[in-house]
């Protein structure tokens, strides 16, 4: 079993920040790729950012230059720093983690957190 549990959603007006954390517990050996998607309301979910074992990232065109995303490993932990927020990025955000235990290979989402860019 794998838990994943983002947070640090909330509030915020547009051009302001925002940082999002997702950990993942559970029986892990080793965790893949680590994500980020988002919903929006009567929107299908999409991919906002990714990042590799390796550290190698991918993001959507919509965010490139203005979120980050990160890992620590030591914490089974995946970051999506968002600056310059617009209200288009209102969402929910979730979390994918890929890992691996005794040769089985897992998917798991978490159960989202909300972000809202209003004045």
């Amino acid at each position: 079993q794998v838990q994943v549990v983002e947070s640090g959603g909330g509030l915020v007006q547009p051009g302001g920040s925002l940082r999002l954390s997702c950990a993942a517990s559970g029986s892990i050996f080793s965790i893949n790729v680590m994500g980020w998607y988002r919903q929006a309301p009567g929107k299908e979910r999409e991919l906002v950012a990714t990042i590799t074992k390796g550290g190698s990232t991918n993001y959507s065109d919509s965010v490139k230059g203005r979120f980050t995303i990160s890992r620590d490993d030591a914490k089974n932990t995946v970051y999506l720093e968002m600056n310059s927020l617009k209200p288009e990025d209102t969402a929910v955000y979730y979390c994918n983690v890929r890992s691996t235990n005794l040769g089985v290979n897992y998917l798991n989402w978490g159960r989202g957190t909300q972000v809202t860019v209003s004045s």
